[in-house]
């Protein structure tokens, strides 16, 4: 059976993941902050029969990341997802003005941490049979990508951006340095969903897709992820990405 690891499961596309993995039959062990908090975790949980495990990790902290490690133990891990991540700092991040300590948090929590988390569970990774390490990115991580001059994406999001590009970079490096363990590794976006953190959900606008119908492309595209395709940066279709 699968067993899948999902950090920042607590809602949005981290949820969606976890529900649909659970649906399939699959092992699912899911982390947030606050477990106590987690209403639609504990309801997944409750109704799984077992299969749905709720971990505490805040992945700033280095002894949360080390008590999962602990928790878990020589678990395999078939299938680990790094989904926590952040919009930016609530700061405007512009050409004009940059919040110093709210651009190294957000590339502490979406850049740094899913790199220590993968090496922390490295060992659980080799331990199982499917090896895949998972990070869940964002077509504004790539370079290639040109939103405009006038785009608010582009001009009050410069943390955020950065960050997901050095995820990527990062997530490529331990795809060719672990290559040798048979790890691989999907670098994925999974566009633009309907979520409180991405700030449009419940809207309308047809740029944007739900939670679990990113959730499903996801699940197929990690499904697909092989050797050959390890640390390419893809989307939930399937469609490359530039970097």
């Amino acid at each position: 059976m699968t067993t899948v690891l999902i950090t920042g499961a607590n809602r949005g596309l981290g949820l969606a993941l976890a529900q649909l993995y659970a649906a399939d039959r699959a092992d699912v062990i899911v982390c947030c902050r606050d477990p106590e908090n987690a209403d639609a975790l504990k309801q997944l949980a409750a109704s799984s029969g077992g299969r749905v495990q709720i971990i505490q990790l805040d992945v700033t902290d280095l002894t949360s990341i080390a008590s999962l490690k602990d928790a878990l133990g020589d678990r395999p891990i078939d299938i680990l997802i790094n989904n926590a991540g952040i919009n930016g700092t609530p700061k405007v991040q512009s050409a004009d003005c940059i919040d110093a300590e709210g651009w190294i948090n957000t590339l502490r929590i979406n850049a740094l941490s899913p790199v220590l988390i993968a090496q922390a569970l490295r060992d659980n990774l080799r331990r199982s049979s499917e090896k895949k390490l998972v990070a869940i990115s964002s077509d504004l991580g790539s370079t290639g990508v040109d939103y405009g001059a006038t785009s608010a994406v582009r001009s009050e999001r410069y943390a955020y951006r950065a960050s997901k590009a050095a995820l990527n970079n990062g997530m490529r490096g331990l795809a060719r340095d672990w290559a040798a363990d048979g790890v691989v590794v999907g670098i994925l976006n999974p566009g633009f969903v309907r979520t409180d953190m991405t700030g449009a959900r419940g809207a309308a606008s047809s740029a944007s897709i739900s939670a679990e119908e990113s959730a499903r492309g996801l699940i197929r595209q990690i499904a697909g992820l092989t050797r050959a395709n390890s640390g390419t940066f893809w989307d939930y279709r399937g469609e490359t990405i530039a970097w």
